[in-house]
């Protein structure tokens, strides 16, 4: 670094005082934080969770560190397509600025979802293309309105397998877990393509947050494995 050089420095700031925005996951990690720096800037946040007493924990934490947020929290999971109807149905804040597609699960046994789908699949992309399609009419409804679906760098390593996407021959726990995250991708690619087609002001965006200190890999399905 030059002498007189500075560590790079962006202010990411800004006012989203008027927008509503759902955060899928909210409750920890990832999720939590997008939800706590949204609400800093001044948004109606939504955290949209699976686990009702881990969401109050999250919306007691987020009021403290953020006073004065506009926040709450509503029950989802992305493993139940009546719950993601339910969480549609109930919606009762007119347009939607931002939906964050940030709820998934990881490398975890082998389980179906209730509506009978290997569940890594089920929760990361059919769930998230579930959700995203019944809020549809919410997001067309917002002036600027923005999907942000979270994929992973795993996902360079998938070998798409149409004809095994459900697990129904062979459940491989990392291979499942990747192709869940390349259907992240092409999904956000596809809706973006679609909203243009029909002259939709929508952006839809996927992300790959790298690695990040969260609880994908130790919690949920997962919490027996240890902390190493």
């Amino acid at each position: 670094m030059a002498r007189n050089a500075r560590p790079f420095q962006h202010d990411f700031r800004m006012d989203l005082h008027g927008r509503t925005a759902v955060v899928t996951g909210a409750n920890s990690g990832i999720g939590y934080i997008t939800a706590r720096e949204l609400a800093r800037a001044g948004a109606q946040v939504v955290l949209a969770c699976r686990n009702p007493s881990r969401a109050q924990a999250a919306f007691d934490r987020l009021r403290t560190e953020v006073p004065g947020a506009q926040v709450e929290s509503r029950r989802l999971d992305l493993a139940d397509l009546s719950s993601i109807r339910e969480f549609a149905r109930q919606w009762d804040r007119g347009g939607l600025d931002l939906l964050v597609n940030n709820a998934g699960i990881a490398m975890v046994p082998f389980a179906r979802t209730a509506d009978g789908f290997e569940s890594q699949f089920g929760v990361n992309h059919l769930g998230t293309f579930a959700l995203t399609g019944l809020l549809l009419e919410y997001l067309a409804a917002a002036p600027e309105p923005r999907v942000v679906t979270v994929s992973s760098e795993g996902q360079r390593f998938a070998r798409f397998d149409v004809g095994n996407l459900d697990a129904e021959r062979r459940y491989r726990t990392a291979f499942a877990y990747v192709q869940s995250k390349r259907a992240n991708l092409y999904f956000a690619m596809e809706l973006q393509r679609r909203a243009d087609a029909w002259g939709l002001p929508l952006r839809s965006m996927a992300v790959a947050p790298g690695l990040a200190h969260t609880n994908i890999l130790t919690g949920g399905a997962n919490a027996n494995r240890g902390r190493l």
